[in-house]
């Protein structure tokens, strides 16, 4: 019995964790039900669980800046077109815009040269835009992506901040009609249906102009994976913090005023770690952290790599590893530096990039230079379960046109063991800490 086991097993004893089923699959059922054939073959042969684990406001670079084989160069251009080098910094200090309007500066029509112009209280960041965690701190992530995948062409379906990249990552649009879409944050938090009454959405039309007075944010208007999830009878889980920060499903009406708000969303997001371990991860799943793990500058708090690390432990040393996939994307850029120039598709994006880890035992350690978006991550999910797109191209909905993380895996491939991510808490810390009291902050 591993130790992350025998630790939540003692915890449930305790009442600190509540498990779905007493019922504990071997670990070799998945890999003995499974044989092996060309990796051409549909992921759903091998993949039975699809983990999708969220972390906020970090560029690529901020992250994997000098990282072997990837575009990842340790310095910048600012707005002077001057050769900027990247200092070592940390998860200290306050949050950087990163809005619609932030966004643009930094892209500045594809020259990523106007990071640096970025204005926070009126004045402009400078070279805080050029920093990245050092490697110490992030040193988790780095074991993950050099033992599985680092996607270094990962981009979010639209520039901008946290509440747009959420809603993308479960419904790979937030279109509204063909030629308008959410943008930025409502007025008010919470972001959803519980926001209070008069509180409006920004809306963006195809010249890139924004404006307010958009639709209240409880959205009838697209459709989400827990629609086909639901209409196959595919499992699904939704892992969120017991304040409810950045929820995407708490946006959409029919999720949080309907059965499945019941059924499939579960606080707190640490209930993941028991799942994992108990054989009970459904078929789909997110994971979105709580703020002082979210690695969300303004949080003051470098907890974020170990909470992934503790998620992903119980993942591997749980029943479910030799069928499982896991995904980890941050959810937009925070305003730091990047050099890769989106390719831009519609008038929405594609936004500036971010780090994304692919980690199962079907991959090889390899950096991937395929162009992923957010739509990615449903189009591979899609494959797997054998789901219809969401929708047409021509409404926003990406999930079809992008490309599908299964050409990072190798399904010819005896199934890899795991090892365990060192890190520097483990998941008894994540359960047994206190929740945060506080009301909810609208974080973005």
């Amino acid at each position: 019995m591993s130790t992350l086991r025998a630790a939540l097993l003692g915890l449930v004893g305790l009442g600190l964790v509540a498990c779905a089923s007493s019922a504990v699959v071997p670990a070799t059922g998945a890999r003995s039900a499974i044989a092996l054939s060309p990796r051409s073959l549909s992921p759903g042969t091998y993949i039975k669980h699809v983990v999708i684990v969220i972390q906020e406001n970090r560029s690529f670079e901020n992250i994997f800046a000098g990282f072997p084989g990837a575009n990842a160069p340790m310095y910048g251009y600012n707005h002077l077109n001057h050769k900027e080098p990247l200092t070592a910094g940390n998860f200290m200090g306050p949050d950087m815009p990163h809005g619609w309007k932030a966004s643009m500066a930094a892209w500045n029509g594809g020259k990523m040269n106007g990071f640096d112009m970025e204005l926070t209280q009126g004045r402009p960041v400078g070279a805080r835009a050029y920093e990245y965690l050092a490697r110490n701190l992030v040193a988790p992530y780095w074991t993950m992506a050099k033992r599985y995948v680092l996607a270094d062409e990962m981009f979010p379906t639209e520039f901008g901040a946290s509440f747009t990249s959420h809603l993308d990552l479960i419904a790979s649009t937030d279109n509204l009609s063909p030629t308008r879409a959410e943008v930025d944050w409502p007025s008010a938090g919470p972001w959803g249906c519980e926001a209070p009454t008069g509180t409006w959405s920004w809306t963006l039309d195809t010249r890139r102009v924004e404006h307010p007075m958009g639709p209240y944010p409880c959205f009838t208007q697209f459709r989400t994976l827990a629609d086909t999830l639901d209409a196959a009878g595919v499992s699904w889980k939704y892992y969120q913090s017991v304040q409810g920060l950045w929820s995407a499903f708490d946006a959409i009406k029919n999720v949080r005023q309907g059965p499945d708000w019941a059924t499939h969303v579960v606080a707190p997001q640490t209930q993941v770690l028991a799942d994992a371990q108990s054989g009970n991860l459904a078929s789909v799943s997110w994971v979105v952290p709580d703020n002082a793990d979210s690695d969300h500058p303004g949080s003051n708090s470098n907890t974020g790599p170990s909470w992934v690390s503790s998620v992903v432990n119980a993942i591997g040393t749980g029943p479910d590893w030799s069928s499982t996939a896991i995904v980890v994307v941050w959810d937009d850029w925070g305003g730091w530096y990047d050099n890769a120039r989106p390719q831009q598709k519609d008038f929405v994006g594609l936004g500036i990039r971010v780090p994304c880890l692919i980690i199962s035992p079907y991959v090889k350690p390899h950096v991937s230079h395929s162009q992923y978006e957010f739509g990615s991550v449903l189009k591979f999910v899609e494959q797997t379960f054998g789901l219809p797109a969401l929708g047409p191209a021509s409404f926003g909905y990406t999930d079809a046109r992008a490309r599908s993380f299964v050409d990072s895996f190798d399904f010819s491939q005896h199934p890899r063991p795991f090892r365990t991510i060192p890190a520097p808490l483990d998941a008894h810390y994540f359960l047994t800490r206190k929740p945060p009291v506080e009301g909810y902050v609208d974080y973005e």
